[in-house]
Protein backbone atom coordinates (compact mmCIF):
# COMPACT_ATOMS: atom_id res chain seq x y z
CA UNK A 1 0.00 0.00 0.00
CA UNK A 2 1.51 3.48 -1.38
CA UNK A 3 3.16 5.55 1.57
CA UNK A 4 1.03 3.21 4.21
CA UNK A 5 2.18 -0.30 4.79
CA UNK A 6 1.70 -3.55 3.41
CA UNK A 7 -0.96 -6.24 3.72
CA UNK A 8 -0.95 -10.02 3.90
CA UNK A 9 -2.87 -13.39 4.79
CA UNK A 10 -0.46 -15.58 6.80
CA UNK A 11 -1.78 -18.76 8.00
CA UNK A 12 -5.34 -17.89 7.38
CA UNK A 13 -5.33 -14.70 9.40
CA UNK A 14 -5.43 -11.14 7.86
CA UNK A 15 -1.91 -9.26 8.93
CA UNK A 16 -1.13 -5.72 8.29
CA UNK A 17 2.14 -3.89 8.56
CA UNK A 18 2.35 0.01 8.63
CA UNK A 19 1.84 3.49 9.30
CA UNK A 20 -1.06 4.95 11.34
CA UNK A 21 -2.77 5.91 7.93
CA UNK A 22 -2.57 2.05 7.14
CA UNK A 23 -4.27 1.07 10.54
CA UNK A 24 -7.01 3.93 10.04
CA UNK A 25 -7.18 1.76 6.52
CA UNK A 26 -7.58 -1.05 8.17
CA UNK A 27 -10.20 0.05 11.03
CA UNK A 28 -7.61 -1.10 13.61
CA UNK A 29 -8.00 1.44 16.97
CA UNK A 30 -5.24 2.02 18.87
CA UNK A 31 -6.25 2.21 22.97
CA UNK A 32 -5.88 5.13 25.07
CA UNK A 33 -3.11 3.15 26.08
CA UNK A 34 -1.37 2.04 22.82
CA UNK A 35 -1.75 5.85 21.94
CA UNK A 36 0.77 6.68 24.55
CA UNK A 37 2.97 4.23 23.80
CA UNK A 38 3.07 5.32 19.85
CA UNK A 39 3.69 9.06 21.09
CA UNK A 40 6.16 8.28 23.39
CA UNK A 41 7.89 5.78 21.00
CA UNK A 42 7.60 9.14 18.16
CA UNK A 43 9.19 11.49 20.55
CA UNK A 44 12.24 10.06 20.60
CA UNK A 45 12.95 10.68 17.22
CA UNK A 46 11.67 6.43 16.20
CA UNK A 47 9.95 6.16 13.10
CA UNK A 48 7.51 3.94 14.11
CA UNK A 49 5.67 0.50 12.32
CA UNK A 50 2.42 -0.82 13.56
CA UNK A 51 1.33 -4.48 13.03
CA UNK A 52 -1.94 -5.25 13.42
CA UNK A 53 -3.43 -9.37 12.91
CA UNK A 54 -7.42 -9.99 12.24
CA UNK A 55 -7.81 -5.73 12.78
CA UNK A 56 -6.02 -5.85 16.62
CA UNK A 57 -3.08 -3.92 17.15
CA UNK A 58 -0.23 -6.81 18.47
CA UNK A 59 2.79 -4.79 18.14
CA UNK A 60 4.65 -1.57 17.99
CA UNK A 61 7.93 -1.56 16.69
CA UNK A 62 10.31 1.79 16.89
CA UNK A 63 13.09 2.28 14.81
CA UNK A 64 15.60 4.61 14.74
CA UNK A 65 18.61 5.72 12.66
CA UNK A 66 21.47 8.01 14.58
CA UNK A 67 22.03 10.85 13.50
CA UNK A 68 25.83 10.53 12.00
CA UNK A 69 28.82 12.24 14.05
CA UNK A 70 29.57 15.60 12.31
CA UNK A 71 26.32 16.14 10.29
CA UNK A 72 25.27 19.57 12.23
CA UNK A 73 29.09 20.83 11.96
CA UNK A 74 28.59 20.35 8.03
CA UNK A 75 25.33 22.00 8.22
CA UNK A 76 26.60 24.79 9.86
CA UNK A 77 29.29 25.26 7.00
CA UNK A 78 26.82 25.02 4.38
CA UNK A 79 25.08 27.66 5.89
CA UNK A 80 28.32 29.78 6.37
CA UNK A 81 28.89 28.97 2.37
CA UNK A 82 25.79 30.79 1.57
CA UNK A 83 22.58 28.04 1.61
CA UNK A 84 20.00 30.15 2.10
CA UNK A 85 17.16 27.31 3.53
CA UNK A 86 17.30 23.97 3.88
CA UNK A 87 14.33 21.87 4.35
CA UNK A 88 14.07 18.06 5.18
CA UNK A 89 11.24 16.20 3.47
CA UNK A 90 10.03 12.93 4.88
CA UNK A 91 7.49 10.32 4.86
CA UNK A 92 7.43 10.00 8.70
CA UNK A 93 5.33 11.02 11.28
CA UNK A 94 5.13 14.21 12.44
CA UNK A 95 6.31 13.68 15.74
CA UNK A 96 9.55 11.84 14.56
CA UNK A 97 10.54 14.37 11.94
CA UNK A 98 10.17 17.25 14.80
CA UNK A 99 12.81 15.36 16.80
CA UNK A 100 15.21 14.90 14.14
CA UNK A 101 14.27 18.57 13.26
CA UNK A 102 14.80 20.09 16.81
CA UNK A 103 17.66 17.99 17.19
CA UNK A 104 19.42 19.71 14.15
CA UNK A 105 18.36 23.40 14.08
CA UNK A 106 16.16 23.10 10.85
CA UNK A 107 14.58 25.72 8.91
CA UNK A 108 11.73 23.42 7.20
CA UNK A 109 10.23 20.09 8.27
CA UNK A 110 7.50 18.63 6.60
CA UNK A 111 6.62 14.92 7.28
CA UNK A 112 3.74 12.27 5.95
CA UNK A 113 5.20 12.98 2.35
CA UNK A 114 3.87 10.84 -0.14
CA UNK A 115 6.97 11.06 -3.34
CA UNK A 116 4.26 13.06 -5.61
CA UNK A 117 4.03 15.06 -2.42
CA UNK A 118 8.00 16.03 -2.40
CA UNK A 119 7.69 16.91 -6.00
CA UNK A 120 5.55 19.26 -5.78
CA UNK A 121 6.76 21.05 -2.93
CA UNK A 122 9.87 21.00 -5.24
CA UNK A 123 8.01 22.48 -7.82
CA UNK A 124 6.38 25.21 -5.59
CA UNK A 125 9.84 26.22 -4.56
CA UNK A 126 11.26 27.03 -7.98
CA UNK A 127 8.04 28.75 -9.03
CA UNK A 128 9.29 31.11 -6.08
CA UNK A 129 12.30 31.42 -7.76
CA UNK A 130 14.40 29.53 -6.16
CA UNK A 131 17.21 27.38 -7.31
CA UNK A 132 16.10 24.01 -5.78
CA UNK A 133 19.14 21.29 -4.85
CA UNK A 134 17.21 17.98 -3.39
CA UNK A 135 19.42 15.22 -1.90
CA UNK A 136 18.36 12.11 -1.54
CA UNK A 137 19.02 8.04 -1.52
CA UNK A 138 15.91 5.90 -2.32
CA UNK A 139 13.28 4.90 -4.38
CA UNK A 140 11.07 7.91 -3.02
CA UNK A 141 13.41 10.29 -3.98
CA UNK A 142 14.32 9.75 -7.50
CA UNK A 143 11.45 11.65 -8.54
CA UNK A 144 12.39 15.06 -6.67
CA UNK A 145 15.71 14.48 -7.74
CA UNK A 146 15.23 14.30 -11.48
CA UNK A 147 12.71 17.43 -10.78
CA UNK A 148 15.38 19.35 -8.93
CA UNK A 149 17.59 21.95 -10.62
CA UNK A 150 20.59 20.18 -9.12
CA UNK A 151 19.59 16.26 -7.88
CA UNK A 152 22.33 14.60 -5.55
CA UNK A 153 22.05 10.96 -4.87
CA UNK A 154 24.52 9.15 -1.97
CA UNK A 155 26.77 6.88 -3.59
CA UNK A 156 25.18 4.12 -0.98
CA UNK A 157 21.65 5.18 -2.34
CA UNK A 158 19.31 3.29 -4.55
CA UNK A 159 20.11 2.95 -8.41
CA UNK A 160 17.51 4.27 -9.70
CA UNK A 161 18.31 7.56 -7.24
CA UNK A 162 21.97 7.49 -8.40
CA UNK A 163 21.05 6.69 -12.31
CA UNK A 164 18.64 10.15 -12.28
CA UNK A 165 20.93 12.57 -10.28
CA UNK A 166 23.27 15.09 -11.26
CA UNK A 167 25.54 14.45 -8.73
CA UNK A 168 27.11 11.23 -6.99
CA UNK A 169 28.34 11.82 -3.21
CA UNK A 170 30.59 9.04 -3.47
CA UNK A 171 31.00 8.47 0.33
CA UNK A 172 27.53 9.05 1.15
CA UNK A 173 28.83 11.98 3.58
CA UNK A 174 27.34 14.84 4.61
CA UNK A 175 31.40 16.18 4.80
CA UNK A 176 31.54 15.18 0.88
CA UNK A 177 28.84 18.01 0.19
CA UNK A 178 30.07 20.55 1.99
CA UNK A 179 33.53 19.74 -0.03
CA UNK A 180 31.96 19.36 -3.90
CA UNK A 181 29.50 22.82 -3.02
CA UNK A 182 32.86 24.53 -1.37
CA UNK A 183 34.75 23.75 -4.59
CA UNK A 184 32.15 24.20 -7.22
CA UNK A 185 31.84 28.08 -5.39
CA UNK A 186 36.31 28.74 -5.52
CA UNK A 187 36.04 27.15 -9.18
CA UNK A 188 33.79 29.70 -9.98
CA UNK A 189 35.41 32.43 -8.30
CA UNK A 190 38.60 31.63 -9.85
CA UNK A 191 37.39 30.90 -13.38
CA UNK A 192 36.21 34.38 -13.46
CA UNK A 193 39.67 36.04 -11.62
CA UNK A 194 41.15 34.19 -14.57
CA UNK A 195 39.00 35.82 -17.07
CA UNK A 196 39.49 39.31 -15.82
CA UNK A 197 43.32 38.71 -15.86
CA UNK A 198 43.16 37.07 -19.42
CA UNK A 199 40.99 40.24 -20.62
CA UNK A 200 43.14 42.49 -19.01
CA UNK A 201 46.33 41.53 -20.39
CA UNK A 202 44.70 42.01 -23.99
CA UNK A 203 43.35 45.62 -22.86
CA UNK A 204 46.90 46.76 -21.72
CA UNK A 205 48.33 44.89 -24.86
CA UNK A 206 46.06 46.26 -27.11
CA UNK A 207 46.46 49.86 -25.31
CA UNK A 208 50.59 49.54 -25.30
CA UNK A 209 50.88 48.73 -29.24
CA UNK A 210 48.41 51.53 -30.27
CA UNK A 211 50.71 53.98 -27.74
CA UNK A 212 54.05 52.66 -29.08
CA UNK A 213 54.82 51.00 -25.98
CA UNK A 214 54.42 47.56 -26.64
CA UNK A 215 56.63 45.57 -29.31
CA UNK A 216 56.89 41.73 -30.20
CA UNK A 217 59.15 40.87 -27.70
CA UNK A 218 57.95 42.97 -24.68
CA UNK A 219 54.53 41.80 -26.19
CA UNK A 220 55.17 38.23 -25.66
CA UNK A 221 56.78 38.51 -22.73
CA UNK A 222 53.67 40.18 -20.92
CA UNK A 223 51.58 37.80 -22.47
CA UNK A 224 53.39 34.46 -21.14
CA UNK A 225 53.54 36.04 -17.92
CA UNK A 226 49.94 36.41 -18.03
CA UNK A 227 49.12 32.42 -19.16
CA UNK A 228 51.48 31.64 -15.98
CA UNK A 229 49.47 33.94 -14.08
CA UNK A 230 46.23 31.66 -14.99
CA UNK A 231 47.87 28.85 -14.37
CA UNK A 232 49.12 29.23 -10.78
CA UNK A 233 46.02 30.61 -10.15
CA UNK A 234 44.07 27.36 -11.42
CA UNK A 235 46.05 25.42 -9.41
CA UNK A 236 45.13 26.65 -6.47
CA UNK A 237 42.07 24.83 -6.22
CA UNK A 238 44.62 21.64 -6.12
CA UNK A 239 44.75 22.58 -2.02
CA UNK A 240 41.25 23.83 -1.59
CA UNK A 241 39.80 22.43 1.56
CA UNK A 242 36.60 24.03 3.12
CA UNK A 243 37.77 24.06 6.54
CA UNK A 244 40.54 26.59 5.85
CA UNK A 245 37.99 28.62 4.11
CA UNK A 246 34.94 28.42 5.93
CA UNK A 247 35.69 27.28 9.45
CA UNK A 248 32.31 27.08 11.66
CA UNK A 249 32.89 30.20 14.26
CA UNK A 250 32.62 29.24 17.80
CA UNK A 251 29.11 29.66 19.25
CA UNK A 252 27.52 29.66 15.75
CA UNK A 253 23.48 28.66 16.18
CA UNK A 254 22.51 28.45 13.03
CA UNK A 255 21.72 25.01 11.30
CA UNK A 256 19.69 23.50 8.81
CA UNK A 257 19.45 20.51 7.03
CA UNK A 258 19.02 19.35 3.61
CA UNK A 259 16.45 17.33 1.48
CA UNK A 260 16.12 13.75 2.43
CA UNK A 261 14.34 10.85 3.05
Amino acid sequence: MKGQGLTASVDGRHVAVGNQKLMTAEQVTLSVTQQHTLQAAQQTGSSTVLVAVDGELRAIIGVADAIRDGVKTDLQRLKTMGIKHLVMLTGDNELTAKTVGDQLGLDEVHANLLPEDKVRFVKDLQQDGRSVAFIGDGINDSPSIATADIGIAMGGGTDVAVETSDIVLMQSSFDELVHAYGLAKKTVRNTRENIVIAIGTVVFLLIGLIFGYIYMASGMFVHEGSILVVIFNAMRLIGYTPIKMFPVKKNETTTAPVTNN
